[in-house]
């Protein structure tokens, strides 16, 4: 009896050693069906009502390198204040940064496999909504290889080896001009709605003071032409001394 209890506290233990050293990759499910991660990078615009907020998720390896960047395009309805919270969580749902601006970058390198949550909060705002440009994603150094994979790439000539590390720089190179160029759109993006508002606001105060005018000119006319109005005179209605 006691032999039996000691091989079965070995199998416990050896269970729970094998599950610790196990990397976080998720389940993918009965079968050859995948899990569906999505794409690595997304960049678009979405509307934050008043003080509302929008969490996205997005999936990352644990060897790969995280990127958040934001910034407020344009405002909406009474308030005009442009400062939004951004916030980033670990597939456990721990913070990982906060950044409350106009605009901001939330970088890190993910160190467990799973779909880190990116947030939004119109806080600032509770009577006017915001445009607020995203750009987010995540890239690796270094592709995922097999055993496999390993394997036969010992069996390639240093020309091969070369020719990959020379792509693999480019790709980044790329990916990184890439990401510049995202920064200059959300810049030109914001910069054109400002305009926009400067060209509406000087036109509508325009209108409005060149309304203004005319109708002074008219009342100062009507009450000019009263002061010079001169009564007729018959014999039954005269002017009094």
């Amino acid at each position: 009896m006691f032999p039996l209890l000691i091989g079965a506290g070995l199998v416990v233990l050896n269970l729970v050693t094998s599950a610790r050293s196990q990397k976080t990759e998720p389940l993918s499910g009965s079968g050859d069906q995948s899990l569906f991660r999505g794409a690595d990078r997304y960049d678009f615009a979405i509307m934050i009502p008043p003080g509302g907020i929008e969490c996205f998720w997005q999936f990352a390896h644990q060897t790969g390198y995280f990127y958040f960047s934001y910034e407020v395009q344009r405002t909406m309805g009474i308030s005009h204040d442009r400062h939004i919270a951004a916030t980033a969580h670990t597939p456990q749902g721990f913070l990982i940064e906060t950044s409350q601006n106009v605009r901001g970058q939330i970088n890190f390198s993910t160190h467990e496999t799973g779909f880190y949550q990116l947030c939004l909060k119109n806080q600032q705002n509770h009577f006017g909504s915001v445009q607020v440009y995203l750009n987010f994603g995540v890239f690796y150094e270094e592709p995922e290889m097999d055993h496999k994979q390993k394997n036969e790439r010992k069996q390639l000539n240093d020309t091969l080896d070369a020719i990959e590390e020379s792509t693999r720089k480019v790709q980044k190179n790329i990916f990184h001009m890439w990401r510049h160029y995202n920064f200059a759109r959300m810049r030109k993006m914001a910069d054109f709605f400002l305009l926009q508002s400067n060209y509406n606001y000087v036109n509508w105060w325009s209108m409005a003071q060149s309304l203004v005018i005319v109708l002074s000119g008219i009342l100062q006319l009507y009450f000019l032409k009263r002061l010079f109005n001169v009564s007729t005179t018959t014999d039954t209605k005269k002017p009094k001394c």
